[in-house]
């Protein structure tokens, strides 16, 4: 059943491709997309089907609606130099501790910390919020937030104290 509600993940990332940015339907697919990455997770752990393979189709499943979000959102809204540059920091950090994890143990390590749910939380909202917030502000917190979540997942990845 959870593989299932991450596929209905994928499946309102594609449809996204044709809907116009910030239409009702755009709003709809977006938001039943990030319902459905918060009920998969819960669905697997109440019902004992938690799998490795669920846990890698989730993260594939992000994926797929963080790329269509970006291929339809960038068009149109103007980001900042400064927010950019910030966000090549973060993307780099994540991708050493990918690096690091992987050297000390062989696999690819992604830790749900506290911290990165409450980053992927914010950056669901944040193209939800765009047409009323500034990107300079709104975009300011969550890089703020996901910076420290990812020096905080590279210290508890290095220190062997992360799951």
């Amino acid at each position: 059943m959870a593989n299932r509600i991450t596929c209905i993940r994928i499946i309102c990332s594609i449809v996204l491709l044709f809907c116009p940015v910030f239409s009702p339907a755009f709003y709809a697919l977006y938001i039943v997309a990030g319902i459905s990455d918060m009920a998969d997770g819960a669905v697997a752990r109440k019902t004992g089907t938690v799998s490795e393979f669920g846990s890698k189709f989730d993260m594939a499943a992000d994926f797929v609606l963080v790329v269509v979000s970006l291929i339809k959102l960038i068009p149109v809204v103007q980001v900042p130099a400064w927010l950019i540059i910030w966000i090549i920091v973060i993307a780099v950090i994540k991708a050493v501790n990918l690096i690091s994890g992987y050297i000390m143990r062989k696999e690819l390590v992604a830790l749900h910390t506290a911290m990165n749910k409450v980053t992927g939380l914010l950056l669901f909202v944040l193209p939800l919020t765009l047409t009323a917030i500034d990107l300079k502000y709104s975009g300011a917190v969550v890089s703020v937030v996901a910076t420290f979540a990812a020096i905080q997942e590279g210290h508890l990845i290095r220190t062997g104290t992360g799951k």
